[in-house]
């Protein structure tokens, strides 16, 4: 069956629409070519990078440079990449996946990898002229040449358009003379190619340029950043003075660098989500392989309750992860697809597919990048001391996850985002968020129903639940909106806190409807831990959103509309059966501990 507009939801509609668990797409309906590729990546995963560890810790540069070929030979770098350029042309939900298993052997490799297949590539792929794609993709996809992303400055960081590196066009119209300074520049140690942003004249936004890496056109750097994390990754600054870059150079138009870097990070932040998704698979198989060898007081310490909480803790985040980054992997590539059989271009197509789902981008991002971190900081807790030791994988997995939550714009910023884009789209009128508003506001003055729901259905009071959440979000950024109008984004600490609500509902919406969809296809049996993991994810969410609900309220309401909202959230976060949280948590945990692995 086609695809048509109507069957998916736009970019941020999951909140005022409801989805059926038909329309989402999970990781159990992996095509076998999908699987195949799965299987390949893991096996080029374990063989050539998580085997040499100890060198990517080392500072082994030119060992990440290596993999990095043996990646493009095999194609993997151009997975994305469309046929007539040299790349395999698949989809971006195979893109997505390739990004996932290959990530998690460490954050080293990971990072090469993303900055080269993703902002180092996608610019030129989805901007540049067809001159510039002959040119220059080819050698990207197949790693002949490696590609780096030149943005941050000194004194430009989340503030991407204040960029001071200029960009002079020259007497006779040819080309232009690049000066400034970049740094945090992801492979610069070995790329061939970078895509740097300046200025002209006094523009009000950056533009994009294509410099090929010529040391005797300018082009000078700094030594290789010493980092917290991600050793082995060649991180330099880069100098350019007088650097000459022919005209036809340019990326796109004038003026037009600041879109081309925000849409390249659109695509960057659901890769960074996918880049950690393996790594908690693989750190919850670490950590229960230990706990279940491990003993204390005579036990092994898998067996004692505290060590369950964490284990069925990482394994619901990491089957959270996974729900939500395929469920918008899907809805992006069903969006490029539609936008192609209109008669887009495969560049117009992917452009304004990504751009679609921004929203999830983000949301994603922030999400999984946080739940690497907790998963592998409890993964030290279960390995005790041991855990804190160079030995073992713990702490280099949790130093490499630190980087997540500030690439691709921090996670305050992308917060900020999310909820700021849902609102721009309500004001153009591609998400309606007034009128389920209002209807929120009209619940609050009515009288609630006391009659008890018949929740005998799998999932019915969980998906009530959910809809009652989406009230939440509602009743608060409705209120927001209205109190502080075009102001409401000099409002950070409200923002944010609306964003923790918008994040769960979607991360716990896709958790349930995955879980949903595999119950009614394969029986409720086979998903019984699934379930459990379902109503665990729920559950801690609703508690997420009764604080941050509660902050936001109290921050800019007073006396009645103050009580009104705080019953109004008091009533949209109340279960009428609660779920007995420690049994899910030991349901889940006896599960992990029997398999000794990730294994869902």
């Amino acid at each position: 069956m086609e695809t048509t507009e109507k069957d998916i939801l736009r970019g941020g509609q999951f909140l005022v629409k409801e989805t059926k668990c038909e329309d989402v797409f999970t990781p159990e309906d992996f095509s076998e070519e999908q699987n195949m590729m799965k299987d390949a990546v893991m096996e080029f995963n374990d063989r050539e990078i998580i085997a040499h560890r100890e060198r990517f810790e080392a500072k082994d540069y030119a060992f990440t440079e290596e993999c990095m070929v043996k990646a493009g030979q095999l194609g993997f770098l151009g997975v994305a990449v469309p046929e007539a350029y040299g790349g395999l042309g698949m989809g971006f939900v195979s893109t997505v996946l390739t990004c996932d298993y290959i990530s998690s052997g460490t954050g080293s490799f990971s990072t090469a990898f993303g900055a080269h297949t993703g902002i180092g590539t996608m610019p030129i792929t989805l901007y540049g002229t067809e001159e510039q794609k002959q040119k220059y993709v080819p050698k990207l996809a197949t790693g002949e040449w490696f590609g780096a992303y030149c943005l941050t400055e000194p004194g430009a960081g989340s503030d991407a358009n204040s960029g001071k590196t200029t960009a002079e066009l020259s007497a006779d119209g040819k080309s232009y003379k690049i000066n400034g300074q970049k740094m945090w520049i992801s492979n610069a140690g070995f790329c061939k190619l970078f895509i740097v942003f300046a200025r002209i004249e006094d523009d009000k936004n950056i533009t994009g340029f294509i410099v090929e890496n010529d040391p005797s056109n300018g082009i000078t750097m700094g030594e290789e950043e010493h980092k917290l994390g991600i050793r082995a990754s060649s991180t330099r600054q880069v100098f350019f003075n007088d650097t000459v870059v022919p005209v036809e150079n340019m990326l796109s138009e004038r003026g037009n660098g600041f879109k081309i870097a925000m849409n390249a990070l659109n695509v960057g932040r659901i890769k960074l989500a996918a880049a950690c998704l393996d790594s908690q698979r693989r750190l919850l198989t670490t950590a229960v392989k230990y706990a279940n060898e491990r003993k204390q007081f005579k036990t092994p310490i898998a067996d004692f309750g505290a060590i369950k909480t964490k284990l069925a803790q990482m394994a619901t985040s990491a089957y959270a992860g996974e729900s939500a980054t395929y469920r918008a992997s899907k809805n992006i590539e069903d969006r490029i697809a539609i936008r192609e059989a209109a008669g887009n271009t495969h560049q117009e197509a992917e452009l304004k597919g990504v751009e679609e789902y921004a929203i999830e981008c983000s949301i994603l991002k922030v999400a999984v990048s946080e739940d690497v971190q907790n998963c592998a900081d409890e993964g030290i807790q279960i390995f005790g001391g041991m855990g804190f030791s160079e030995e073992t994988p713990m702490e280099a997995a949790w130093r490499d996850a630190r980087i997540a939550r500030i690439y691709e714009g921090t996670n305050e910023i992308n917060r900020m985002l999310a909820v700021g884009m849902l609102v721009k789209k309500a004001m153009k009128g591609h998400v309606d968020l007034l009128n389920p508003a209002q209807a929120v506001q009209q619940e609050l003055m009515g009288i609630p129903s006391f009659e008890t729901p018949d929740y005998s259905e799998l999932f019915s009071e969980e998906k009530d639940m959910i809809a009652k959440l989406k009230k939440v979000f509602l009743m608060v950024a409705g209120a927001a909106v209205q109190k502080f109008g075009p102001d409401l984004e000099a409002h950070q600490q409200l923002l944010i806190a609306a964003a923790d609500i918008l994040i769960e509902i979607y991360m716990a919406e896709s958790t349930i409807l995955r879980t949903e969809k595999n119950a009614k296809r394969f029986g409720e049996d086979s998903q019984k831990v699934q379930i459990a993991m379902s109503k665990l994810y729920l559950y801690n969410a609703v508690s997420i959103v009764e604080g941050k609900g509660k902050e936001s309220i109290i921050s800019f309401a007073e006396g009645d509309e103050q009580r009104m909202m705080l019953m109004g959230l008091k009533r949209f976060t109340k279960y009428q059966n609660y779920p007995d949280i420690v049994d899910l948590r030991n349901e889940i945990a006896e599960k992990v501990k029997a398999e000794n692995k990730y294994c869902f």
